[in-house]
């Protein structure tokens, strides 16, 4: 049984890595649409994750992974994304939209002592699918410019976490990404027999490490709780190839090229791919009924290899606030006490500027737990529901306004599995 549940799990991981996902005209720029967390917890509260210790023994965090005080039991969490994007540019008035739906996130974490837990996950961390053509005629000459992008970057991520008392926890991370994301822009005209292409290619294995802290004080009297955690992530090992090619050739088929000749060919590597990152959050609540917390994210800007120039992102920001209530998980009378509703909303000043304007974004959140039949304050096991809705980007100087809807599914399997009997 434990053999093909493992089987079950490289399987779907394999699918996570093949598949392709929606995302911004914004991908373009870089190593594509960034996807912030596609956990269903996070998401749902706005994205905090580095002041929240769950109140609940089955929920490992591993946006900070010292958060893990009160992580008790073997958890497995398959989840997926449905992402409903809608553009608007001023440029002729141009809509459009696009949808699609992916594995997001899988995950399985358990105690390894009191003090120790650990937990291993896998997502897309960023992705790039997009293909646009504009036609342009001047005196009877047709000019064709055609833009194409594919690819995702995944991560694996190994999180561990360490008790040190009934207060004061710390925690790692170590992070792997890798894939490939292709970008394409090719230029050709009526009267020319050949096409003008500018191709360049990123190969990405990239390690960096996340540190956490976190401290939690509990009043006994009134069950209400401060929590105060921060994080750091540094120290890439590694770099991104990209290989860019500007040449000339033609189709002999629809997607075969003949008659290569290139012009400019270059190599190079970028070893701060992934820069620093840091977070500090603070939050408040009574145990086992409620919780907010607020968080301030940092990215420092980092230069990216595009088309044979160098391009440069910006130091960036997001200030998240979010959290959940529990109306009185004792009601059996009524199943809706019994759920858990988070809520959130989140701004980010974007590391994308074009044209003098900064592609930033906000949005609101907003889910549920449904636990299980068989679930208990102990156990809590369920179906979560998540809810994002947005904007990024601008109107100005013909760009792209971009409305978002993303809906999130999962389940969350917990219970005290692969562990031995001491007794019967």
């Amino acid at each position: 049984m434990k053999k093909i549940f493992v089987l079950s799990f490289i399987s779907v991981g394999y699918f996570l890595n093949a598949q392709s996902l929606s995302n911004s005209p914004y991908a373009t720029y870089g190593i594509g649409d960034v996807k912030y967390d596609n956990t269903i917890e996070t998401s749902s509260m706005g994205g905090i994750s580095t002041a929240f210790i769950s109140d609940f023994s089955s929920n490992f965090n591993f946006g900070n992974p010292a958060n893990n005080s009160n992580f008790e039991l073997t958890s497995i969490k398959l989840e997926a994304t449905n992402e409903n994007n809608y553009f608007k540019t001023d440029y002729n008035n141009t809509k459009s939209t696009k949808h699609s739906t992916y594995l997001s996130n899988i995950s399985i974490a358990f105690p390894i002592s009191s003090k120790i837990k650990m937990g291993f996950l896998y997502q897309p961390y960023s992705s790039k699918s997009y293909e646009v053509i504009h036609d342009e005629t001047i005196n009877g000459i047709i000019n064709r410019n055609v833009f194409k992008g594919s690819g995702t970057l995944n991560t694996a991520q190994l999180a561990l976490s360490y008790k040190i008392n009934s207060q004061f926890a710390v925690g790692a991370r170590a992070n792997y990404y890798f894939g490939n994301l292709y970008d394409l822009n090719e230029f050709s005209t009526s009267t020319a027999e050949l096409t003008n292409g500018y191709e360049t290619k990123n190969s990405i294995k990239n390690f960096n490490f996340t540190l956490g802290t976190s401290y939690q004080s509990i009043d006994t009297r009134t069950d209400r709780k401060l929590t105060i955690g921060a994080t750091a992530t540094f120290g890439n090992t590694s770099n991104m190839n990209t290989n860019y090619i500007n040449s000339t050739y033609y189709y002999s088929d629809v997607d075969t090229k003949a008659g290569e000749t290139i012009i400019e060919q270059k190599n190079t590597s970028s070893n701060n791919l992934l820069p620093l990152q840091a977070s500090v959050g603070v939050g408040y609540g009574s145990e086992n009924h409620w919780f907010l917390s607020g968080q301030i994210d940092y990215k420092k800007g980092e230069s990216i290899s595009y088309f044979g120039n160098t391009f440069d992102y910006q130091d960036s920001y997001r200030i998240s606030a979010g959290g959940w209530y529990l109306p009185n998980y004792n009601n059996f009378r009524s199943y809706f006490s019994r759920v858990v509703y988070r809520y959130g909303a989140f701004y980010e000043k974007g590391s994308l500027e074009i044209a003098g304007n900064s592609i930033n974004k906000f949005g609101i959140s907003g889910g549920v737990m449904l636990p299980f039949k068989t679930s208990s304050i102990t156990r809590m096991s369920g179906l979560e529901i998540g809810v994002e809705l947005g904007k990024r980007g601008t109107l100005k100087n013909n760009l792209i306004n971009q409305n978002f809807v993303n809906l999130k599914v999962g389940f969350n399997f917990a219970d005290r599995w692969f562990r031995k009997q001491l007794y019967n």
